[in-house]
């Protein structure tokens, strides 16, 4: 391949002329160290490059070397609890043989050469597959199975079939195809760019169940959805990422670090291979791969973080696995993409962001979604997207949040406030929303219990009643209110602090099934209604108040799943007698 030399050096950006016959974002080799880069814009001969590395060093003169390929991944076993950062080296390998420093210039293969796997053939000679067809599985981890698919685009019979222990580059099935034979083996590659194609997509009608009580009840996500988690500094984005990735309703977690601090990032990296999988008592890790691209990182790599993400989410999705990945913040992304297009000298929209973040933030979320997969046995399977965003100062107009919300269909607000006051997951419930609830409505009437989404509207109508009443209570006092206002007061007091209030870290507490939700629901809202019926017969609301079920009510959020059914019972039989017991005394006292 004919080299071109550089004529510019700009931070990332790195000039080049020569190279005639290069590709939009083709990958080249920077500088005599060979350093990783992209092409992102060609222009009057000049080809522009943004380097995933540090260019230090490199300078006029220097040679760049086409590869003929565009930025892709490798995809195979060996995925499964790996640690890459934004541009699939492997850090761990990186690590070991290299320090804990990324060298300029390392070349290390994503996925171990020289490890043999168990490859189990589905397929036998004589078979016809067609492209999508599952051809044989490898156990890649004690819950994880690694299905080898026919690639995209390629079809025909079974010529020859090798099982046993073979490397990923080894040859395991053999192809006849109108073009010839077609050796497979468990490596293939895909460029990042470029979505994996699916049969057909289907409507989000499955909730992604999190065993998060304010966002399966109130704000909940279908499988296949997206989701945005705004907030400031301290409200909790990666604590409600890291809730959502051990318990989320997903078989295959993918967690991209993109961008932020080095320190949480540490933290991800250590608490991660210690989480046990709560179904099946593993480690998490042997279902997780996780993407590291911190904030002192080369800043052209964040950008390429996230679609190295996706593309990894988007192959076991096609295996027939729920996928949930979480990118985690899309912010430092948008940060990245503003610094190259400013190298580049594009006229700068809103804020200086480039005037194509909106389109780039859409391509990213709408390879999302619940898809009938390419093969002949028709898999069902989806992958969901969540993304935290930090907005400077918390501020939701700013052009990454409002470029984002355009495009999800969940809106998780976080807010320092209710974060400042000990309450997580700190998502503000007037605030937030769903557009998935209409699509879910029959899920849960059918699963769950049909009475749970009336429910739900009248939980959330106490709390916008609750903030309406919380305006006069700051104007003139909550003496001004009359007993049944400070009713709804205590209702939505009790939603807010039994029901939406939920600690990470406790072992009972931490996760909610839908049962246990709607549940938890009925009974507030049983006392409620009761205690509107015990005012409207004259009794005292500081009776009402004071009545030691409420305790009970509190407590219901720590009863473990198993216990659930009978402990209702008899609380809701408690809420009655009660209740009984306070109507009778004041029909004591009249008479």
């Amino acid at each position: 391949m004919k080299k071109g030399r550089i004529i510019k050096v700009a931070g990332p950006l790195v000039v080049a002329k020569g190279l005639e016959g290069v590709k939009m974002y083709e990958v080249v080799l920077a500088g005599e160290q060979g350093l990783l880069g992209e092409v992102i814009q060609i222009k009057s001969g000049m080809v522009f490059i943004q380097v995933y590395e540090e260019t230090e060093g490199v300078g006029p003169g220097d040679p760049v070397v086409p590869t003929g390929a565009p930025l892709s991944v490798e995809l195979g076993p060996g995925l499964i609890g790996a640690i890459f950062d934004g541009v699939q080296r492997p850090l761990s390998v990186i690590n070991l043989r290299h320090g804990p420093f990324i060298v300029r210039g390392v070349k290390e293969k994503a996925l171990p050469r020289d490890k043999e796997w168990e490859f189990e053939p589905l397929v036998k000679e004589g078979d016809e597959v067609v492209e999508g067809d599952v051809l044989g599985t490898v156990k890649e981890t004690e819950i994880i199975v690694h299905k080898i698919l026919v690639p995209p685009g390629v079809s025909g019979k079974v010529e020859k079939v090798f099982s046993g222990k073979k490397k990923i580059e080894d040859t395991v099935i053999v192809l006849k195809t109108e073009d010839g034979k077609k050796e497979i083996s468990m490596l293939t590659k895909w460029s990042v760019r470029i979505p994996r194609p699916v049969k057909k997509k289907l409507p989000p009608d499955i909730p992604l169940v999190t065993g998060q009580r304010v966002i399966d009840t109130f704000f909940p996500i279908a499988k296949g959805g997206t989701a945005c988690i705004p907030g400031p500094f301290g409200s909790g984005k990666t604590v409600t990422q890291h809730q959502l990735s051990k318990w989320a309703d997903a078989e295959i977690v993918v967690y991209v670090g993109c961008g932020e601090r080095g320190n949480e990032m540490t933290e991800v990296l250590i608490e991660f291979p210690e989480l046990r999988d709560p179904r099946t008592g593993r480690p998490l890790m042997e279902r997780t791969i996780l993407i590291a691209n911190t904030s002192n990182m080369p800043v052209a790599a964040r950008e390429a973080s996230v679609f190295t993400g996706i593309t990894l989410a988007e192959y076991f999705r096609d295996m027939g696995y729920n996928v949930a990945l979480m990118a985690d913040s899309t912010s430092r992304w948008a940060e990245a993409m503003r610094e190259i297009s400013g190298r580049l000298e594009e006229m700068p929209g809103e804020e200086g962001y480039p005037a194509y973040l909106a389109s780039r933030i859409a391509q990213f979320y709408e390879r999302a979604g619940r898809v009938v997969n390419l093969g002949k046995d028709d898999r069902i399977s989806s992958l969901s997207v969540i993304g935290a965003v930090s907005p400077p100062g918390g501020d939701l107009s700013d052009p990454v949040v409002q470029s984002t919300l355009r495009v999800v269909k969940v809106f998780w607000g976080l807010d320092d406030t209710l974060a400042s006051r000990r309450h997580f997951p700190a998502i503000n419930w007037l605030t937030s929303y769903s557009l998935y609830t209409k699509d879910l409505d029959p899920h849960y009437e059918e699963k769950v219990d049909k009475e749970f989404p009336p429910l739900r509207e009248k939980a959330m109508e106490l709390l916008e009643r609750e903030a309406e009443l919380e305006e006069i209570v700051r104007l003139v006092g909550i003496d001004a209110l009359s007993a049944k206002d400070r009713l709804v007061l205590e209702g939505a007091k009790s939603i807010r602090e039994d029901f939406l209030h939920q600690n990470a870290y406790h072992e009972v507490d931490t996760y909610s099934s839908l049962k246990k939700q709607y549940l938890m629901l009925k009974l507030i809202l049983f006392f409620y209604d009761k205690s509107v019926e015990a005012l409207q017969k004259g009794v005292e609301l500081d009776s009402i108040i004071e009545l030691p079920v409420r305790v009970d009510i509190a407590r219901a959020k720590y009863i473990p799943e198993e216990e659930m059914d009978e402990r209702f019972d008899k609380l809701i039989e408690k809420v009655e007698e009660s209740f009984r017991s306070l109507t009778e005394e004041k029909e004591v006292v009249n008479g």
